[in-house]
């Protein structure tokens, strides 16, 4: 006689949008937190980084030092940024993510990148990664780093028309003439898009979802409320004898459900 309720959030390959005003100092900080804390692991990690062609070279400059200062070790050792993954398999596949976007063209772009101990694998930077590879469409989760770089705005529409996620997108500028406009376009692909900030959860007052394959539902604190009750009601016709039985029902507290103390 029940059914099943769910909601849930599912997978993303959330961009961050590295416009040509961006403040890099703010932006290498936030997509290095965005892209690598927990390895990456997240769904709502940052998994793919767009940047405008007239910063690439500079940004990819201070993100790779960046990255290279990332200490690897085990969780309980002090100030470890990258630890061994959880998952027996995931070493291979991403991997196998690594090596097709190099056979098709795209560079190791940091020092310590590309390195692998069983489940211990450094963090590795890519550029340039395309639409051939599998990396710029699949969701890696784990410590790779696509970069791609784009010169007109409806190059990055275009990326997230084409994807079948839809959670968050992060943007780095300050021109609000020109932000404006993309968050318009961004709303019909992701369900929050973050100024300056890196993807990630809010307080569970703030709904938490997504569009197209991202999410199922919406989780929040009213959501889940919502989701996982039934609403009931009682009814009856206006007027007498009706409202009688009824404020005879509520005075007398004849009903647990029918009464009104519990809204005071």
């Amino acid at each position: 006689p029940h059914r099943l309720r769910v909601c849930l959030g599912l997978e993303a390959k959330n961009p961050a949008i590295v416009l040509a005003d961006a403040k890099l100092d703010n932006a290498v900080k936030e997509i290095l937190l965005g892209s690598l804390s927990y390895n990456g692991q997240r769904c709502t990690a940052l998994k793919m980084i767009l940047v405008h062609e007239d910063i690439r070279e500079e940004f990819i400059k201070r993100f790779t030092a960046a990255v290279d200062g990332l200490r690897m070790g085990l969780p309980w050792e002090k100030d470890v940024a990258i630890t061994p993954l959880p998952e027996e398999n995931k070493p291979g596949y991403l991997h196998e993510l690594l090596r097709d976007a190099l056979d098709k063209g795209a560079k190791v772009m940091n020092a310590n990148g590309g390195k692998w101990d069983r489940t211990w694998i450094s963090p590795t930077v890519l550029f340039p990664v395309n639409s051939s590879m599998r990396l710029y469409h699949e969701e890696q989760f784990g410590p790779l780093v696509p970069i791609h770089s784009f010169k007109e705005d409806k190059e990055v529409f275009e990326y997230l028309a084409s994807s079948p996620y839809g959670q968050q997108a992060s943007i780095f500028g300050e021109d609000a003439s020109k932000i404006g406009p993309m968050i318009d376009v961004l709303v019909n692909q992701v369900s929050r898009v973050n100024l300056n900030t890196q993807c990630q959860r809010g307080p569970d007052s703030m709904p938490f979802t997504g569009r197209k394959d991202s999410a199922y539902g919406t989780l929040s604190v009213e959501d889940a409320l919502r989701v996982f009750s039934l609403r009931a009601l009682v009814a009856s016709k206006d007027g007498r004898p009706s409202s009688d039985l009824v404020n005879q029902i509520l005075s007398t507290n004849a009903s647990n459900f029918l009464r009104m103390d519990y809204l005071f």
